[in-house]
């Protein structure tokens, strides 16, 4: 059992694509589905899939790489944890990475980038960096 399931999913997406795997899978949650649906309209990964029945159901998630065969997802970093969770208000959310990478939240109006974030005018728990 996984206590952590962001911090599994990320750590997933970023080991399989140091393998240069071109799919990876997930137990499913709603939760992880609407990051994993972010994530593939940032454009940090190329598709999602649901599979299977009940309780045995998973996410497949197809990687994304450049040109180069080098991936998308260079690095990830984990702000809210189980541990100690992270807020922030819409005045302290700063650019990822000088604008390059993205910051994911989860907000009232669902799971919204840093920017999405800014423009709505709302805060929330700071989940994790992408870059």
């Amino acid at each position: 059992m996984v206590n952590d399931p962001v911090g599994d999913l990320l750590v997933r997406l970023k080991n399989a694509g140091a393998v240069k795997k071109t799919t990876v899978s997930i137990p499913f949650s709603a939760f992880k589905m609407a990051i994993a649906e972010k994530l593939k309209d940032t454009g940090y990964i190329a598709g999602i899939e649901k599979k299977g029945k009940k309780v045995r159901k998973t996410l497949d998630i197809v990687l994304k790489y450049n040109e180069a065969g080098m991936p998308i997802i260079n690095g990830t970093r984990r702000i809210s944890k189980p541990g100690r969770r992270m807020y922030r208000a819409v005045n302290e959310i700063t650019p990822v990475r000088y604008g390059r990478g993205s910051l994911f939240l989860s907000t009232p109006k669902g799971i919204k980038t840093d920017k999405e974030a800014k423009k709505e005018k709302v805060g929330g728990e700071a989940l994790f960096e992408i870059w």
